[in-house]
C-alpha cells in the first residue's frame, strides 16, 4: 500500500502520495492526524478495513447522481465525479468484490452534496483516499507501517542466480520485490586465466552475500531459496558458509537451516515462477507467517491439555496474567480492534502495549485466516504463560466472551 505523510497538527491538505518506511515516525502514539493511502493489493483493503473505525473522517473521490433543471423547467439527471468527506458511521467490507463501503454524513461543503447529507463511499483498489483520526493508537500505527512496508510481511526470500548475475528478492503473499540486482563480469575459464576466473567468481559471491545481509531480515524471513542452473547455488552456499565461519558471522551461521537450494533455469527474476512450484519449496514455505500462527495455536491447545495452569483465554484471565508479568506469548484477534466501543478498543490496545513492555511476544491474528477464526472461538484472546498460575484456574469469573 502507498501512503502519504501523516501530520499530527495540520489536518488540512495531504502531500503527494509517497512510499514511507515507517509512518509511526510522523505521528506520535496518542496524537491525531491525517494520512493518504492508495490500496494496491487485495490485502491492502483488509488493512484499510482494520484501520477505519466509526467516527473517523474519510475523504475520497466518488460518483454522485445530480439532477439539473433547465430554464424551461425540464430536469436532467447526470452522474458526476466529485470528492466527498464523510464522518464514518457504518463500515461494510465486500471480500468478493474487494470493495470497502463506508456510509456517513458529508461534513465538508460540496457543490453537489448538501452538508449533513448521507452518502456511501466505495473505496477501491488503486484509488486514493485520506483517513483522519482524532487518535492514532499503537495498533493502528502498526497496521499502517505493515501496510506501507511490503518487506515487513515478506517472510520468504529468494536469490535466483547464474554465473555473474543474481537477483535478491523478497516474496510477500501477493508480490515479489527485487531488492538487489548483482551483475559482475567474470573472466572466462580458460588455460592460463584460471586464477582470474576464480577471482571474478569470489568477487561475485561476495557481492551476493552482502546483498543477502543487507536486504534480508532473518527475524522475519523463515526461508531463503537459493536457485540456479548447475552447481552455482551449491558453490555460492559453500563460499558463504566458509566466509561466515572465517569472520564469525553468527547471523548466517545461526540461520543456515533456513536456506533451501533448488534448481532454476536462469538467474533472471522470471525463473522464480518455476522455483516456487517445486514441491520442496512449497513444503518449506508452508512454515511461514500464516502456518506459524496455526502452529502457535496448536501449541496453546496442547498446553491447555498438558499444563492448563500455563494456558489461558478470555480477557479477565489474560489481564491478570499480564499484571503478574507472566505472559510469554499473547495471541489476539484483529476482530477485537474493530469493536464499535472505543473504550473497549482502548482496553485491548492498552493490554497489547503493556504485554510488549513486559517482554511478551504479541501476535495479532487475522480473522480472515483459519487460525484467526479458531482464536475468535476462544473469545479472540489467549496467552501461553512463562510460569504456571494455578490461582487463575480456580477463579470462576471467566464469563467474558468478547463481542463487538
Amino acid at each position: 500500500m502507498k501512503c502519504g505523510g501523516l501530520e499530527a497538527s495540520d489536518l488540512g491538505t495531504v502531500d503527494a502520495v509517497v512510499l514511507t518506511e515507517a509512518a509511526s515516525e510522523d505521528v506520535d502514539d496518542g496524537a491525531g492526524g491525517c494520512i493518504a493511502l492508495v490500496p494496491e493489493e487485495p490485502e491492502d483493503m483488509w488493512h484499510a478495513y482494520n484501520l477505519i473505525a466509526k467516527g473517523d473522517v474519510v475523504t475520497a473521490s466518488t460518483v454522485r447522481k445530480v439532477q439539473t433543471e433547465s430554464s424551461t423547467g425540464s430536469s436532467t439527471s447526470n452522474r458526476v465525479r466529485t470528492t466527498l468527506t464523510i464522518r464514518v458511521e457504518t463500515i461494510d467490507f465486500d471480500t468478493q468484490a474487494c470493495v470497502l463501503r463506508l456510509k456517513g454524513r458529508n461534513i465538508v461543503e460540496n457543490q453537489y452534496v448538501k452538508m449533513g447529507a448521507y452518502h456511501t463511499l466505495d473505496l477501491e483498489l488503486n484509488r486514493k483516499f485520506t483517513l483522519q483520526k482524532i487518535l492514532w493508537d499503537s495498533v493502528a500505527l502498526e497496521r499502517v507501517e505493515l501496510a506501507c512496508d511490503p518487506a515487513a510481511s515478506a517472510d520468504v526470500a529468494a536469490v535466483v542466480m547464474q554465473e555473474g548475475l543474481a537477483h535478491v528478492c523478497l516474496i510477500t503473499p501477493s508480490m515479489t520485490l527485487v531488492r538487489s540486482k548483482i551483475d559482475v563480469n567474470i573472466p572466462r575459464k580458460r588455460k592460463g586465466f584460471v586464477q582470474q576466473h576464480e577471482k571474478g567468481l569470489n568477487k561475485f559471491y561476495e557481492a551476493v552475500m552482502q546483498g543477502i545481509l543487507r536486504h534480508i531480515d532473518f527475524n522475519i524471513v523463515k526461508c531463503v531459496i537459493l536457485a540456479s542452473p548447475g552447481f552455482v547455488k551449491d558453490q555460492f552456499f559453500d563460499y558463504m558458509m566458509q566466509q561466515a565461519i572465517k569472520t564469525d558471522n553468527k547471523l548466517l551461521i545461526e540461520n543456515k537451516s533456513k536456506f533451501l537450494l533448488v534448481k532454476a533455469s536462469s538467474g533472471f527474476k522470471h525463473s522464480l515462477k518455476e522455483v516456487l512450484q517445486e514441491p520442496a519449496v512449497i513444503a518449506k514455505i508452508s512454515d511461514t507467517k500464516a502456518a506459524s500462527e496455526v502452529k502457535l495455536l496448536e501449541s496453546f491447545y496442547t498446553m491447555l491439555q498438558l499444563e492448563p495452569a500455563k494456558a489461558f483465554y478470555g480477557k479477565k484471565h489474560v489481564e491478570k496474567a499480564n499484571e503478574a508479568m507472566a505472559i510469554e506469548t499473547l495471541m489476539i484477534s484483529d476482530k477485537l480492534f474493530r469493536c464499535q466501543d472505543i473504550l473497549k478498543r482502548k482496553e485491548y490496545v492498552g493490554l497489547v502495549d503493556s504485554a510488549r513492555e513486559n517482554g511478551s511476544d504479541v501476535r495479532i491474528f487475522s480473522s480472515m485466516h483459519v487460525s484467526g477464526e479458531q482464536l475468535d472461538q476462544l473469545t479472540g484472546i489467549a496467552a501461553v504463560l512463562r510460569f504456571p498460575m494455578p490461582e487463575l484456574e480456580d477463579s470462576d469469573d471467566e464469563n467474558d466472551i468478547d463481542s463487538d
